[in-house]
């Protein structure tokens, strides 16, 4: 092992399992109570660990509480439609990962009888798992012995060894695998590894550790060097480039129009109103080009501005009214619908998405309907 990682206990046995029971000791006390924890079904714990990708815990909780409650196991999961999957999923972000869990539960019924599999390499062989979800799924459901390496545990790991390297190039994280797996203990592995994950969200957090409170601090190396601040290392600072897009609301009627979003595009299976690149472009010809529907666009209605990957985004709004069909659509027609309020709820937006679908409801409500003039005399 590189010197930069020779800790105290990844030689020393009688160190190691020192690690483990005071890890185990305080996790027992400590754990938050949360739903996948009072579980061992490998098909719920899988679930949490997709969602809890790049999600916070407490955002998590309700999505996969109603993402259970409607599908209960992988026959139910791969059994239903996309779009319902995708509509459970809203709000999450990075909706790739469920429709690789969709189809993930597909491959689980059809190649191994609907029961979630139990081996390293069936698991890593689904869509979307990669070393940390199969070992994360399999150590805390069936205590199998394997390392996890995650965002809280990739700090944790590098305070205990004072790694000043980078531990998101391919060095770093060869070496931080190599430690997760030297300290792993002979049994309760499903213990341990919640209890590292734990230790790094709550107690060895990214600014000002806790490091009074921390159990395992006698083993910390850079507590000892009071390095807790500068590992570890810290991440290049992301550029932002500022975008301004548009969504045109095309009305027909009691109907508006929306197209679903294709593979390549952003929110890929998701339903949107007409949006593109705001900056010199002729709104009609766009709507035009995305949906085969010539409209008169009016006046903006809403100004929303929110963030994906490294952009920031500024969405303006605008209503336009419906003129007729073109033949200039860009996709097929059954990606094209006009639907009522009631059916927009109903379809898996993007998160302005549903704020544009909102602000339409809204609208709707408050228009009043329109009277019949009384017969001539």
């Amino acid at each position: 092992m590189d010197d930069s990682l020779a800790l105290p206990f990844s030689n020393s046995a009688p160190a190691r399992r020192a690690l483990a029971r005071q890890l185990h000791v305080w996790f027992l006390k400590a754990a938050r109570d949360l739903p996948w924890r009072r579980t061992k079904d490998l098909y719920a714990i899988w679930i949490s660990e997709v969602m809890l990708q790049q999600t916070q815990v407490v955002t998590v909780i309700p999505y996969f509480e109603r993402f259970l409650g409607r599908f209960p196991d992988v026959a139910a999961l791969a059994a239903a439609d996309e779009q319902e999957v995708l509509r459970l999923w809203e709000g999450l972000g990075y909706y790739r990962r469920a429709r690789q869990l969709h189809a993930a539960a597909r491959q689980i019924v059809a190649e191994h009888r609907g029961r979630f599999p139990q081996t390293f390499a069936a698991v890593r062989s689904l869509p979307g798992i990669g070393r940390y979800t199969a070992g994360a799924v399999l150590s805390i459901g069936l205590d199998a012995r394997l390392p996890i390496l995650e965002a809280n545990t990739i700090r944790v790991l590098s305070r205990l060894a004072a790694f000043r390297g980078d531990p998101t190039q391919s060095a770093g994280q060869k070496r931080l695998w190599s430690l997760a797996e030297a300290i792993l203990p002979a049994r309760d592995v499903g213990i341990f590894n919640q209890a590292l994950m734990e230790l790094g969200s709550e107690i060895c957090t990214p600014k000002a550790p806790a490091c009074d409170r921390c159990p395992v601090r006698r083993h910390c190396l850079a507590y000892e060097r009071e390095l807790q601040d500068q590992i570890p290392v810290a991440a290049r600072k992301t550029k932002y480039e500022e975008v301004t897009e548009a969504a045109v609301v095309v009305r027909r009627g009691g109907r508006v129009l929306v197209r679903q979003c294709q593979p390549g595009e952003r929110w890929a299976g998701l339903w949107d109103f007409p949006r593109f690149a705001a900056r010199g472009a002729d709104m009609a010809a766009r709507v035009s080009e995305l949906t085969g529907v010539a409209a008169l666009v009016g006046e903006r209605f809403a100004k929303l501005r929110h963030g994906v990957t490294r952009f920031r985004i500024t969405l303006d709004c605008y209503e336009a009214k419906y003129i007729r069909q073109t033949r200039g659509l860009a996709a097929s027609p059954a990606c094209i619908r006009w639907v009522s309020t009631d059916e927009l709820a109903a379809l898996p937006l993007s998160t302005t998405g549903r704020k544009i679908a909102r602000l339409v409801a809204q609208s709707a409500a408050s228009t009043p309907p329109t009277r019949k003039k009384p017969p001539a005399a």
